[in-house]
């Protein structure tokens, strides 16, 4: 079994089959769809360090995120920038918007002049047993400066070891030593932003034989030792359940209400047997019924429709927001009551 936090001479893989994995033919799939560009002329790793050592801003950035926002994607600029939708707030892959200058920088200081934005990154890699790669932290402190945004977030996961991105956002085993492992890179991203972030669980198609923690467990006590909150994909909760049969009320149960800031809605794609992840299909009944439940649990919280793939007209997506709005404002009028 290939342990992450073992093999530190491994660089990119593919497994199938997989000893323990539930599906023997299926290929390991994780990162549904986004993509971060990579960047040149990264700094000095010393000028990098004492970047890192400026003055700190803690807590939120200009304009709280709240209601159903979405994902800002290449394809809706033009129509955002002109019309500036009936949108609460919207969402960005952090590191597509790291460089210096450039179109897609220009555009997102223009939407953040009108709404409340979120920061969401692929490769921060907190799983590995190699620390953030500080040029990296440099480039993202710049943006959250730049922007402030409501949130900053990334994936309770692995993506590379050595310097080498897979890419992808792989699976870790659920024990003490990764907990330990990633609870400590998230307090050095949380001390070089100089705020708190949000950590989301990703999907999986494959268990680890070494495990002694369930999911739901491993996440809780991430987030618990790194002090760091929790963006709740509600999707990925629905494909881990189908994938590793387990029931996804119980994962929600076991996730301390305290500690959930942000929901994640998104499609995926059914083969039956098994469940992948995709962004690239309208969210299904059973992810909104799992919804409902989620926000009965940790209450009325900022939302995102996630489209990364396929991704269609505006409207479509608005109409989808607007039936996660309806869920919040239903919530919030129980709550009144």
């Amino acid at each position: 079994m290939l342990n992450p936090l073992e093999a530190s001479t491994v660089r990119f893989f593919t497994v199938s089959p997989v000893p323990g994995i539930r599906s023997p033919d299926l290929i390991v799939v994780s990162c549904a769809g986004k993509k971060d560009t990579g960047l040149e002329d990264m700094p000095t790793r010393q000028d990098a360090r004492k970047e890192l050592m400026r003055p700190r801003r803690v807590g939120l950035g200009r304009g709280a995120a709240a209601g159903c926002g979405l994902g800002l994607r290449r394809e809706h600029y033009e129509t955002v920038l002109r019309e500036q939708p009936s949108v609460p707030w919207f969402e960005v892959i952090s590191e597509n918007f790291m460089g210096e200058g450039g179109r897609p920088l220009h555009v997102l200081e223009s939407v953040r002049e009108h709404y409340p934005v979120a920061l969401h990154g692929v490769s921060m890699s907190v799983g590995s047993v190699d620390a953030p790669r500080v040029e990296h932290l440099v480039r993202l402190k710049r943006l959250v400066e730049r922007i402030e945004p409501a949130f900053v977030s990334d994936h309770l996961c692995w993506t590379g070891l050595g310097g080498h991105n897979s890419h992808d956002l792989l699976p870790l085993p659920f024990t003490e030593e990764a907990v330990a492992v990633a609870a400590a890179n998230i307090r050095r991203v949380q001390d070089a932003l100089g705020r708190r972030i949000l950590v989301e669980n990703i999907s999986t198609y494959l268990e680890f034989d070494s495990s002694t923690l369930r999911e739901w467990e491993f996440l809780a006590a991430v987030a618990d030792e790194a002090d760091c909150g929790i963006l709740l994909d509600v999707n990925n909760v629905y494909v881990n359940a189908r994938n590793h049969r387990f029931d996804p009320e119980a994962f929600l149960a076991g996730i301390p209400v305290g500690r959930v800031a942000q929901f994640h809605l998104a499609g995926h794609e059914d083969h039956g047997d098994y469940v992948v992840d995709t962004h690239d299909h309208p969210v299904c009944d059973e992810v909104w019924a799992l919804y409902e439940h989620a926000v009965d649990r940790f209450g009325p919280l900022p939302t995102l429709i996630e489209r990364d793939d396929h991704v269609p007209e505006l409207p479509v997506l608005l109409e989808e927001a607007r039936r996660a709005q309806q869920v919040l404002e239903e919530k919030d009028a129980v709550v009144a009551v």
